[in-house]
């Protein structure tokens, strides 16, 4: 299974333990995502940084939206390279396991979500922060 992982919160006041954890996602900026694999590791280093990102699974369908909207290969848009069904390919396999690198680059820029943020301080169910259930309908706000 795929999670993606969006950093919500900066840069200032960042313990070095979670800063190290942050460059090893490849999450330097807010509003970055990357897609992992949910291995016992991976889990670790997200709950380290759980106060600076928030997380959860998605679905190949969402994979594809990502790819489509906002993935990228060197400088060119990726639906600018790729046909449909080579794109429609490359999430099939990102979502069984590939690594996202080896279609695309690794960070998706996204925007700030559409109606903003609820609060970047706060977990999940009250704020943005943390583990989530679903993460396709903030996916679908920052595409």
């Amino acid at each position: 299974m795929k999670l993606a992982v969006i950093r919500i919160r900066g840069v200032r006041k960042i313990a070095p333990r979670i800063k190290k954890t942050m460059e090893l996602l490849k999450l330097e900026k807010p509003n970055h995502c990357v897609l992992v694999n949910d291995s016992p590791q991976m889990l670790g280093m997200l709950g380290k940084a759980k106060d600076y990102v928030t997380y959860g699974p998605v679905d190949e369908a969402t994979v594809l939206t990502l790819l489509k909207k906002r993935g990228r290969k060197g400088q060119e848009l990726l639906r600018a390279v790729l046909d449909e069904n080579a794109l429609k390919k490359a999430a099939k396999e990102i979502f069984a396991g590939q690594k996202t690198s080896d279609y695309a680059h690794p960070v998706f820029r996204l925007s700030p979500p559409s109606k903003g943020y609820r609060n970047i301080r706060a977990t999940y169910p009250n704020g943005e922060l943390g583990k989530r259930e679903d993460m396709a309908p903030l996916l679908k706000r920052m595409m």
